[in-house]
């Protein structure tokens, strides 16, 4: 009988060891979403999750090792839908995700040279923007080559990059109205002036 017990016993406890681990990322997830690293502590999240730091630091370690599985936990970040040739939408889409994620991501931008788990989240959401860039002006893109074709890309980049949002909604001030016609306005003469060339 007591060898029956024994494993379900030791199964509950891996289950509540998971479960508790998956808390602790949720609220620091949360946390780092909210506050730059510095403002993050151990005994914040411990308390937000409902244990102790000592938990925490069982768990996974030390800070670094928590924020690195809290980013890893986030998922892909990337603007709106695509809908390739349809630049209005595409231009909708992206404010839509940096007015939720963009002051959160400029945060992060600040805390990236000291931090390897930042910069390599950071990485992550560059490639997807490329990526994602190049899915969308694929019309655009595809009737250019070489040096042409890699010049657009990058200042399609550059116009959907969430510093252009920064600069527009927090440093000039417009409105996100205004803000989504300039940046409408510079794809389109981007694009156009590539056609004409």
């Amino acid at each position: 009988m007591k060898d029956d017990v024994r494993p379900y016993v030791m199964k509950a406890r891996a289950e509540s060891v998971a479960a508790n681990r998956r808390r602790i990322i949720d609220c620091a997830r949360r946390l780092v979403m909210a506050r730059s690293f510095d403002a993050v502590t151990i005994d914040m999240v411990a308390a937000d999750a409902g244990t102790t730091a000592r938990t925490v630091l069982r768990l996974f370690g030390g800070k670094d090792e928590l924020f690195a599985a809290a980013l890893d936990s986030i998922g892909q970040f990337r603007p709106g839908p695509i809908v390739p040739g349809d630049t209005v939408a595409l231009v909708s889409g992206t404010y839509d995700f940096y007015e939720k994620i963009g002051d959160t991501v400029i945060r992060w931008l600040a805390d990236e040279p000291r931090l390897p788990a930042m910069r390599a989240r950071l990485n992550i959401g560059r490639r997807h923007l490329r990526a994602w860039v190049a899915e969308a002006f694929a019309p655009a893109l595809g009737r250019l080559q070489g040096t042409a074709r890699k010049e657009l890309h990058d200042a399609l980049i550059v116009a959907f990059d969430v510093y252009a949002w920064k600069l527009l909604r927090r440093d000039f001030g417009l409105s996100r109205r205004a803000a989504e016609a300039t940046t409408l306005r510079m794809v389109r003469s981007l694009i156009e002036e590539r056609q004409d060339g």
